[in-house]
């Protein structure tokens, strides 16, 4: 035997078989891997700051864009959706991250209010803020308020099944195309500067810097999605791309700015609570949540399915937000308080928030509250507030050309993404006397409204946008009322 044979057959002397050294995994490894921050984490103080900046940053141009358009007060419209915000954060217990901003499908009824009763200020160029105006509009969102939070109560008692019987998407998604489309000619009349009442001479220049900032804010939507946070902004950056556009075509006035404060406090005004004509342009106003509900419910299951893939990747318990759609209603219904108390613009929660919320991974509802502050504070930066005001007609024309055409647009998306069969003689009923009824009153009847009186509630006529809801409500409930056969697409 060779000392060769010998060492393979000793044990001593055999090699052991060598295995790869495994790594000791720690939970703090595993978890360090994910980065994110559910509702309930509170960041680092850097991290909160940075975040809810860009949180404030996401929400800023749509909302001050609203209170440009209805002519409410900037600084108070920024202090009450940051105050809003936090106060619907609290009332949901924190469960729900949510960013208040003003709500563009409002604009229709609040344009109706201003024009009729502060006309002398609403249809003046050189006036930014009518507040005899402002004071009846927030009657109509704290009763928003009052319709929002019944119904959130509602719907945790009863479950949302039973609401959507009642606001079936072929009414709520109509009503989103009633309102987008009646706005299509406030977003004309800017962009061609007839709202202002500039000279015929000089309309090709508000219609050329119209249809720039209109071309640019849709490269900026379509060509920076998912690019981060720059992104999440091209009304921003369609705004700002406007604005330098008008500049050499002598369309912005800087007077206003150089005039202003640094600091000033916004204007506060007290809802018209005595005032006749205020219950029935409430009334107006706040059959507007028909299309709001929807477009809430649908935001938190989408934050939902992002929130628990997070709390699945860290190993925690997933949030199941989207069992709270009561309390999401009622959240609601707490920003349109504080909203309607203070004398911003009727409020929604952001889509576009949501979408940075999910590119971030960021869900944390201090981030939310922080930016809220930052909102408040701004809210008396006078010289911010009137650089906003500075925003030429026409740049706010091309913006609203195309966001009043999303908001139609997003009415055909509901009804299309709920399915809904538009071969049933009901569906089409219901979706055919809205759309008529609200578009075609708004266009062919003095001052847009049915010539039916009621008194208290509508003494001068019934407006053709509420006028529209009601009658869709109508006749959606003598359908579920008296049964009728089934329509099924072959």
């Amino acid at each position: 035997m060779t000392t060769k044979d010998r060492k393979a057959k000793s044990p001593r002397l055999a090699t052991p078989k060598k295995t790869e050294k495994q790594p000791v995994v720690r939970k703090q490894d595993t978890e360090e891997k994910v980065i994110g921050f559910l509702p309930d984490d509170i960041p680092p103080i850097g991290a909160m700051i940075s975040l809810g900046f860009q949180q404030f940053l996401t929400m800023f141009p749509a909302t001050v864009l609203v209170a440009i358009l209805t002519k409410f007060d900037v600084g108070i419209t920024l202090l009450a959706s940051g105050l809003g915000t936090i106060i619907a954060l609290l009332v949901s217990k924190r469960k729900i991250p949510m960013y208040y901003g003003s709500s563009f499908s409002y604009i229709a009824v609040i344009i109706a209010v201003m024009s009729r009763f502060a006309p002398a200020c609403f249809n003046d160029p050189a006036q930014t803020y009518c507040p005899d105006g402002v004071r009846i509009v927030q009657v109509g969102i704290l009763l928003t308020a009052v319709f929002e939070i019944a119904i959130g109560f509602l719907i945790m008692r009863i479950g949302k099944a039973a609401l959507d019987r009642f606001l079936p998407p072929v009414l709520t998604g109509s009503m989103a195309m009633v309102i987008g489309v009646m706005l299509a000619g406030s977003a004309l009349r800017n962009a061609g500067g007839m709202s202002i009442g500039a000279p015929s001479e000089i309309a090709w220049k508000f219609w050329v810097v119209a249809f720039i900032t209109l071309i640019a804010t849709i490269l900026f939507s379509v060509y920076l999605q998912g690019k981060g946070l720059i992104g999440m902004l091209p009304i921003l950056l369609g705004a700002i791309f406007g604005y330098l556009i008008a500049i050499p075509f002598g369309l912005v006035n800087f007077s206003q700015v150089i005039a202003a404060p640094w600091f000033a406090a916004p204007h506060w005004t007290f809802p018209a609570f005595n005032d006749p004509n205020a219950w029935g342009m409430a009334l107006s106003i706040a059959l507007i949540f028909i299309a709001t509900v929807p477009e809430s419910t649908a935001h938190l299951y989408q934050m939902s399915l992002y929130i628990d893939e997070l709390a699945v990747e860290m190993k925690r318990k997933p949030y199941n937000i989207k069992e709270l759609i009561g309390l999401n209603l009622i959240a609601d219904g707490a920003d349109d308080l504080v909203v309607g108390l203070l004398g911003g613009s009727a409020g929604t929660n952001y889509g576009e928030n949501n979408s940075l919320m999910a590119i971030t991974r960021n869900y944390s509802t201090a981030v939310l509250m922080v930016a809220g502050g930052m909102a408040i504070v701004l809210g008396f930066f006078a010289k911010l507030v009137a650089l906003v005001n500075t925003l030429p007609v026409a740049v706010q024309g091309g913006l609203g050309i195309y966001l009043f055409g999303v908001i139609g647009m997003q009415g055909v998306a509901l009804i299309q993404s709920e399915k809904v069969n538009l071969f049933d003689p009901k569906q089409l009923a219901i979706g055919a006397i809205i759309l008529i009824c609200g578009i075609g009153g708004n266009l062919a009847l003095p001052n847009g409204t049915f010539p039916f009186n009621v008194p208290y509630l509508f003494p001068n006529g019934i407006p053709a946008i509420v006028f529209a809801a009601m009658i869709g409500i109508l006749m959606n409930s003598i359908f579920l009322i008296f049964k009728t056969p089934e329509v099924r697409r072959n």
